[in-house]
């Protein structure tokens, strides 16, 4: 398995940790278009105070590559409340793009590629091994349960994240992962 490491620019910035107390690996989907969009966005200083972003440890494009943006002995913000003890995974996927809280675009229909699925099971693997502590498995979507209301309709209330999606298949890697 190849790893490319593109560190983000503010890595040294992100809160350092004990790799031996992440235990939780949070599977998200990109909802944007390319690998470049997610990195651009990943680039962006979101807290000012810190000078870091919003980023995930591990991207999977399409073609099945792995690009590392923080290393995960660092605290990489992907998910509120679970930042501290777990390691995100973002697989490449345009989700609602670039539409995401319209009511009339809730239902994601992009499949995940056979190469991303792939790779992702060998990612898994690998942080499994390298991180005995790891012992559980989430998609953003079972964390993160906040309701918003749609720009389209504020009468209508939507999720505001539903990553992966309903195109990924989660019992799947959940049974793989779960195997391991």
């Amino acid at each position: 398995m190849n790893i490319t490491d593109e560190l983000l620019p503010y890595h040294s910035k992100l809160q350092e940790r004990d790799t031996s107390k992440v235990e939780l690996v949070v599977l998200h989907c990109t909802e944007l278009p390319t690998l470049e969009m997610a990195r651009q966005y990943g680039e962006r200083i979101m807290y000012p105070d810190s000078g870091v972003g919003v980023s995930g440890h591990y991207y999977i494009d399409r073609d099945g590559s792995i690009h590392r943006y923080v290393s995960v002995d660092r605290v990489a913000h992907h998910v509120i409340g679970h930042n501290q003890d777990s390691i995100g995974i973002e697989i490449v996927n345009t989700g609602r793009y670039p539409h995401w809280y319209r009511s009339d675009c809730q239902v994601p229909t992009e499949q995940y590629t056979g190469a991303q699925l792939l790779s992702l099971r060998e990612l898994l693997k690998f942080l499994k091994e390298q991180y005995p502590s790891l012992n559980r498995i989430a998609r953003h979507s079972d964390l993160d349960l906040t309701l918003l209301p749609a720009d389209d309709n504020n009468s209508v209330q939507i999720r505001r994240k539903i990553d992966p999606g309903p195109q990924f298949p989660w019992e799947e890697i959940e049974d793989f992962w779960n195997d391991l």
